[in-house]
């Protein structure tokens, strides 16, 4: 049993300097996607996620099928949610990640490159998370939740008389769009690194489902995500002799070691800080949004965006359609120039 929690834990370091590697060649990032689309920039950004989504939802419903995985235990597809903290937290997460200039993988991606403004924004989305879960807040959160609860009719793909013609019809879609991506110098690449990431998030679940499996001990599989795995890795910085390792921590760890060692062999790093108070307020305020509002959501753009909508959860479609929202409404108030 050791052997296998220790393999699964160098899966998540692997998935995470995969990762890493591939967010900083790439700058795979769903926001840096929308402000593309708002602005009418030429780039391949949300082709990238769209075809990164395409891959894990086939990826994922594959390994269902063929059971070597079960997800119905999973955060995504809980029957109970609520109906008012999964929208404001989608809200809340995508107006700070406009603020912040990306989610919480990116500002990951972009600390191993040097930039020490994306520390601030990974501590005070930690933080915040962990005040939101567990901490001063968690009691107004829960007390919310309960007078909000949803009681959702969730039928697993299995139940679905004709479930693979929908999924087909899902992923040629976003195939369809991904390959739709403007010409440009980087095209291939940005492509690229979308399908090795949606492969990340079905090697995760295969990693914490199959892999990692324990009869004895079960435990909901889980796959890429980053706002409360943040804030784990901090605690565990701190609390390190009287906690026990999590994959998620490793994908975390792994993510920020693999842009650091891309960055310093493509001769990327630079360190570069805030240009003014102002700037930094952004920045504290953008990641204490994604914070609490990826607790309320129950997820990000990769939690949600990516390994919820591999499961076919109606839930982490809402919370990324909020998300998005969250985003557009601040594109509405500072409109990029």
């Amino acid at each position: 049993m050791e052997q296998s929690t220790s393999l699964v834990l160098g899966l998540g370091l692997l998935i995470g300097v995969v990762f890493g590697i591939v967010g900083q060649i790439t700058g795979f990032c769903y926001y840096r996607g929308l402000k593309q689309r708002w602005t009418k920039e030429t780039g391949a950004q949300l082709h990238s996620f769209a075809l990164a989504l395409a891959v894990a939802i086939l990826g994922t419903q594959l390994s269902i099928a063929l059971g070597w995985i079960d997800l119905s235990q999973t955060v995504y597809l809980s029957p109970r949610v609520s109906w008012l903290l999964l929208p404001l937290g989608g809200l809340l997460f995508g107006y700070g990640m406009a603020l912040a200039n990306g989610c919480g993988a990116r500002a990951l991606v972009l600390l191993g490159q040097g930039n020490l403004r994306s520390l601030v924004v990974l501590l005070a989305l930690g933080i915040s998370a962990l005040i939101t879960l567990t901490g001063l807040l968690a009691p107004w959160r829960l007390g919310l939740a309960n007078q909000t609860l949803l009681q959702l009719h969730v039928v697993s793909p299995s139940q679905w008389g004709a479930s693979w013609l929908w999924i087909g019809a899902a992923v040629l879609l976003l195939a369809a769009f991904a390959f739709k991506a403007p010409a440009t110098p980087h095209r291939t690449r940005h492509l690229v690194g979308g399908f090795i990431i949606g492969l990340l998030v079905v090697g995760g679940w295969l990693s914490t489902g199959w892999i990692g499996l324990d009869p004895f001990n079960p435990v909901p599989p889980t796959s890429l995500t980053f706002v409360l795995p943040i804030g784990e890795t901090i605690q565990y910085a701190m609390l390190a002799t009287g906690m026990n390792p999590k994959f998620a921590i490793l994908v975390v760890v792994g993510l920020f070691v693999g842009s650091l060692l891309s960055a310093l062999v493509r001769k990327d790093y630079q360190l570069r800080g805030f240009d003014s108070p102002h700037h930094l307020l952004r920045s504290v305020a953008g990641g204490c949004l994604m914070g609490v509002g990826g607790v309320f959501g129950l997820g990000c753009t990769i939690g949600q965006g990516l390994s919820g909508i591999s499961t076919l959860a109606f839930s982490s479609v809402v919370t990324l359609i909020f998300i998005t929202l969250g985003a557009w409404l601040h594109h509405l108030r500072h409109p990029a120039p």
